[in-house]
């Protein structure tokens, strides 16, 4: 079964993988909201992707993106990042509802999910295996209570996508070294 080759991969890969060095690399911000401080993710870009915070990802609805060569307006190939208010009361039951609305959607699908090593975050993955041979990789991260936020990396891969593998370890290698910090004030200098 290719498919559960893929999983074991990504479960491999992603307990090894080292987190990025700090570097100034901000992909999206979030200006305070009520209660939810203001706030930035940062991420290195991985060699050959785009960044894309403020035509595409904005033109569709979503924090930013990450894609290979042109935009073709697909979701396949494309790594989203969507950041929200944080209103569930834990990150399992923000899995629990996603899986519920998928199946909802293709109750032939399959959903599988494990554990992401992330230094700073604690972040679970789900594998969507559609039945329509379109695969959907997400991963939910909660960067604290006092974040106010949760936020969520996906990508969606034919299932027998020639580049699916080099895809998922440039898609892994991002999660793992995604980084939240709350955003300084206008003005404020680091020290």
């Amino acid at each position: 079964m290719p498919r559960m080759r893929v999983m074991l991969a990504l479960l491999l890969f992603a307990g090894t993988v080292a987190a990025a060095p700090p570097a100034d690399d901000v992909l999206a911000r979030g200006a305070r909201d009520g209660a939810v401080p203001a706030w930035t993710i940062a991420v290195a870009t991985p060699p050959g992707w785009t960044r894309d915070c403020c035509t595409y990802a904005r033109a569709i609805g979503v924090d930013a993106v990450l894609y290979r060569g042109e935009w073709t307006g697909k979701p396949q190939r494309v790594m989203v990042l969507n950041v929200w208010p944080r209103k569930l009361p834990t990150m399992a039951a923000e899995l629990q509802a996603d899986h519920k609305r998928y199946l909802q959607l293709d109750p032939a699908g399959k959903v599988s999910g494990f554990a992401v090593r992330h230094r700073s975050m604690i972040c679970e993955a789900t594998v969507y295996q559609g039945s329509d041979h379109i695969d959907d990789v997400l991963v939910f991260c909660d960067p604290g209570k006092d974040s106010g936020i949760r936020l969520s990396w996906s990508m969606t891969v034919d299932a027998n996508d020639p580049q699916r593998r080099a895809l998922l370890d440039d898609f892994m290698r991002v999660v793992v070294a995604t980084r939240y910090a709350p955003a300084r004030p206008a003005g404020a200098r680091g020290g």
